[in-house]
This record gives structure tokens, sequence and C-alpha cells, in this order.
């Protein structure tokens, strides 16, 4: 069988990066602790002020107890548009290890600022306890830029 995938080139970084920065929301995958099985739930996703991808997630949500359990994830951006099949949109698949900023650490009131500029309805929850920052430390991601055009990248390639 070929390898479909193709060198990875600035067309494709920025292609990747831009899903990134864009995203408002996407799928976590994580491994349930009490199966062993792949959980997804749909989360709100960000960037730090470094571009780093982020979410916000409270300490009630089960994903949340699989991260702290097992910090290794994915996460998936990008939207199918409203036209055509949604499996020829372009969509970024993230490996991770997931970082908590915990309610009142340090560096938790200057992320809260910058990830309300894109997330002003979060204003209503950011400041509970529960709640804390997800620091996504990318290991590695997989960039399917519609049909036929696949690419590995590197933290380097999302500018990380």
């Amino acid at each position: 069988m070929p390898d479909l995938i193709r060198p990875t080139d600035n067309e494709a970084r920025q292609l990747a990066r831009g899903l990134l920065d864009r995203a408002r929301y996407g799928a976590l995958g994580v491994i349930d602790p009490g199966s062993d099985h792949p959980l997804v739930s749909r989360v709100a996703v960000g960037t730090s002020p470094q571009g780093r991808p982020i979410s916000l997630i409270s300490d009630l949500a089960h994903h949340t107890r699989a991260l702290q359990h097992n910090p290794a994830c994915s996460l998936l951006v990008g939207e199918p548009g409203d036209k055509g099949d949604p499996l020829t949109h372009p969509r970024l698949t993230i490996q991770a290890q997931a970082r908590f900023l915990r309610h009142g650490a340090p560096g938790h009131a200057e992320m809260a600022t910058h990830y309300l500029r894109d997330h002003p309805k979060a204003k209503l929850y950011i400041g509970f306890a529960d709640f804390s920052f997800v620091l996504f430390d990318v290991s590695g991601a997989f960039l399917n830029g519609g049909f036929g055009r696949a690419f590995t990248l590197t933290p380097d390639d999302l500018r990380l």
C-alpha cells in the first residue's frame, strides 16, 4: 500500500495553524479510567498567549477525571463548511499531554483574561473554583487538509 502522507510544507503548516487559531470548540479524546476505552467529549478550545491549545473544563466533567488519571489525549479541531461532503473539509488532530492550571494558581488570572477575549460567555463560570485550564503540551499532529491531502506535523510545524 502506498504511503498517503505528503511531505509537510508551508501551506500545510499555515492551514493547521489557522484551524487551531480559529477553533472555539473541538473533540477531546481521553482514556476512560474505569474501562480503559476511548472517550470523546466536545470541549471549548482556545489558545494561550503563546499560541498553545487550551481548554477550560470543570472538575465535575468525566473527561477531567480521565485526564487527571492519564494525561495522554488527543484534540480534534476543524468543522465542515456549509456545503459539500464533510469529509472533504480540513481538520487537525493533535496528540498531547494535558497539564492543569488550577483556579487561583499563578498565571490563572492572566490566562482567564486572555481566554475571555475569544470566549466571552465563559465569564459566567470561569471564576468557579471547580474550573481549571487544561494546557495541551503537543507531541505531534495530523492534518487532513481535505481529500488526498494528509500531513504529519511536529510542534515546530505548529510554531509551538
